[in-house]
């Protein structure tokens, strides 16, 4: 049996306009530039495959002026961009889960349109580009995916394999496919079929069922056939419908289910109708199907969708968590004065400026451009959203005798992280009857140890002034453009009050409002509850903050620091 990710790049060379492409999950380093070889050489014009840079700029896939040329003959020349280039063939996307967010929307349309439409300094045009894509995607399992844009616009999704495309047809018999590719006809059930298939596993995307079916007349012509025969049609539901699937099928019906009606009696005179044999057929290779993407879906599925749970989609690192600013990766240019930080682009400010030249009454030839303030254009810079980790610890007198030093630690393997990462940590205590930042968000490792060395602990709980703190520190975070997440430390028994008198009901209710003023405010928390045993009030106060709850009874600074980790990643939050 040919390796699936073979089988599925021989079936993308048969068809790769109508399959779209593939995503190569773990694609960086081992035999992934054997793999981006194999597709480029069996694709229809190999010499037009591209290669996306990292970063790529909008305007270079496009295509816009060529100001070489222009400057030359005295009037706008167009560039292709990069789809273009690649029409007729395809394009390879190293790191594809790094894509921008407008790289990814433009490949995109161009994927769902076939052309490149153009119009941009002065230039107006619509280009071919009918192109497959190779997106190598190289996330964490904790990180984002290739954008959704274009994870639903290409048929396969496969596991990057530790070996050699050896199983990959030859050219020889890819070429004859396409040939043969136009006379293969399916049967009129096939489609149902395959669309009660994507059902019974929660696929929603309307485009699966069609990948499906143009999958399996892609394998019905590679193997020789003119009509797709049940083979065909379960190879192209294991390859394309199981990494789509966000279920398993449901079960048989229990066996205390009420029975079906009984048949009407046949007529004794009527000939046999050649319907129920039919339908059998059909429900036969329903099932056949249906194990076959059974057997194909991943065996964690199960945990991957709960890892999924409420994460919303983002367009790669890049595209999500990008933050602009006067540092950072260059991507483009936009309208602006050279001021501020600001640097000035050059390029992109004579590309403005060059249509309008005539206009202006200058000649090109004679070694001068007129450019106005309309024409200058500033660089836009990126630099990553970094993660701030703002941890609350309860220093009070019910927690600190026996949880203070396993907070002090957890803090210390933070930091040593958040170093790696270029993230930040904070550190919040409250005791007696306020809460203070101890630690502002910092990076700094010494600065950090001098401030948990001496950190005092004993007093009354006001949990409620901890969360007010959390809030500033939070929206300060954000509008420095970072990302801020929430650890509590404590065992939830609030007894002081925003005013520092004494008071357990009352504390606990201003503690639940501040909780679900900062819920509301979207900011991931992860509540552990370090008492000796779970407490009731902190499961409500961390019901109130929509938090991950999770109690420690016995635990250490690993284990802490460990679940500290969740407000940092795309996973759930949930009350357990």
């Amino acid at each position: 049996m040919t390796e699936p990710t073979a089988l599925a790049l021989s079936l993308l060379a048969v068809d790769p306009v109508g399959l779209g492409g593939i995503v190569l999950q773990g694609g960086a380093g081992g035999w992934s530039g054997a793999w981006v070889a194999a597709f480029t050489a069996r694709m229809p014009e190999p010499h037009r495959v591209r290669r996306v840079p990292a970063g790529i700029a909008e305007e270079r896939l496009t295509g816009g002026l060529d100001l070489a040329g222009t400057l030359l003959i005295g009037r706008p020349v167009m560039e292709n961009g990069l789809c273009a280039l690649a029409d007729g063939a395809g394009l390879v996307v190293p790191m594809a889960e790094r894509l921008a967010a407008g790289a990814a929307a433009v490949l995109a349309q161009v994927m769902d349109e076939r052309f490149v439409r153009v119009e941009r300094d002065g230039l107006s045009a619509v280009v071919p580009a009918s192109i497959a894509l190779l997106l190598l995607d190289e996330s964490e399992p904790d990180e984002p995916e290739v954008a959704v844009a274009l994870r639903e616009r290409v048929a396969f999704r496969c596991a990057l394999p530790h070996g050699p495309p050896d199983e990959v047809a030859e050219l020889s018999a890819i070429v004859a496919a396409r040939v043969l590719l136009a006379d293969v006809v399916a049967d009129a059930d096939v489609s149902a079929q395959l669309v009660a298939v994507a059902h019974a596993f929660g696929v929603e995307s309307a485009r699966a069922p069609l990948f499906a079916m143009r999958a399996a007349r892609a394998h019905a012509a590679l193997a020789g056939r003119r009509t797709v025969d049940p083979e065909d049609i379960t190879a192209a539901a294991a390859l394309v419908l199981a990494p789509r699937a966000t279920r398993l099928p449901p079960m048989d019906a229990p066996e205390d289910a009420p029975p079906p009606p009984p048949p009407p009696p046949e007529q004794q005179d009527a000939p046999p109708d050649p319907a129920p044999q039919r339908d059998e057929d059909v429900r036969a290779l329903e099932e056949r199907i249906l194990e076959a993407t059974t057997a194909a879906i991943p065996h964690d599925l199960l945990a991957r969708l709960a890892a999924a749970g409420s994460a919303k989609d983002r367009a790669g690192r890049a595209g999500g968590d990008a933050v602009e600013g006067t540092r950072g990766r260059r991507r483009g240019s936009r309208p602006g004065k050279p001021a501020a930080g600001k640097r000035l682009d050059i390029l992109a400010t004579v590309r403005a400026a060059v249509p309008w030249q005539r206009l202006r009454g200058m000649a090109l030839g004679a070694g001068r451009l007129a450019v106005r303030p309309d024409d200058f254009r500033v660089q836009r810079r990126f630099r990553p959203a970094g993660t701030t980790t703002i941890v609350l610890v309860d220093a009070s007198g019910s927690t600190a005798l026996h949880r203070l030093q396993e907070a002090k630690g957890a803090v210390g393997l933070l930091l040593a992280e958040s170093y790696v990462r270029r993230d930040e940590v904070a550190l919040v205590t409250f005791r007696g009857t306020v809460a203070e930042i101890v630690l502002p968000p910092t990076r700094a490792l010494a600065r950090a140890r001098r401030a948990l060395a001496g950190l005092p602990g004993g007093g009354g709980t006001p949990i409620a002034a901890a969360l007010d703190v959390a809030m500033v520190l939070a929206q300060r975070v954000r509008r420095g453009g970072g990302r801020p997440g929430v650890v509590v430390l404590s065992d939830g028994k609030a007894n002081v009050t925003r005013a520092g008198v004494g008071g357990r009901p009352v504390a606990h209710a201003e503690a639940l409002e501040s909780s679900r003023r900062l819920a509301r405010d979207g900011v991931p928390v992860v509540w552990l509850d370090v008492g000796q045993r779970p407490a009731r009030e902190a499961q409500e106060i961390a019901a109130a903050l929509d938090a991950v709850y999770l109690p420690l009874p016995v635990a250490d600074a690993q284990r802490i620091a460990e679940a500290a980790r969740v407000v940092t990643g795309p996973g759930p939050r949930r009350v357990a």
